[in-house]
């Protein structure tokens, strides 16, 4: 069973898997932060190159699987396909996705393998 979503939460999802990079963007502030498995990404604009290269020319889909939150972040497990390289990643690709949300737009988002530490 899909685990219920908090709705900016599922904006997120849905904007990753229907390919929509302009709401994707949206859903974050402007001084936004993305930590994408330790390389860093501030700001709608370096947010929109992150993500139309690693997320949206990829084709990448995030199927959930889990959802909590937990000292003020909304944290997404989920599967993770697309057409991107597959070399040296775990076979299914689970990623943990830290969002910290404020006034209904996403500040900082942290991408992590699922077996990595929260903090790394």
């Amino acid at each position: 069973m899909k685990p219920q979503l908090p709705p900016l939460i599922e904006k997120y999802v849905r904007a990753t898997n229907s390919h929509d990079p302009a709401s994707f963007v949206s859903l974050f502030a402007a001084d936004a932060v993305v930590d994408d498995i330790g390389r860093e990404f501030r700001g709608t604009g370096a947010i929109k190159a992150w993500s139309d290269r690693e997320i949206f020319d990829v084709q990448v889909t995030l199927e959930v699987i889990d959802f909590a939150n937990q000292d003020g972040e909304a944290i997404i497990t989920a599967k993770v396909d697309g057409t991107f390289d597959r070399t040296g990643l775990p076979d299914p690709l689970i990623l943990v996705h830290y969002l910290v949300v404020k006034d209904d737009r996403i500040v900082r988002l942290r991408c992590r393998l699922a077996d990595a530490k929260k903090g790394n």
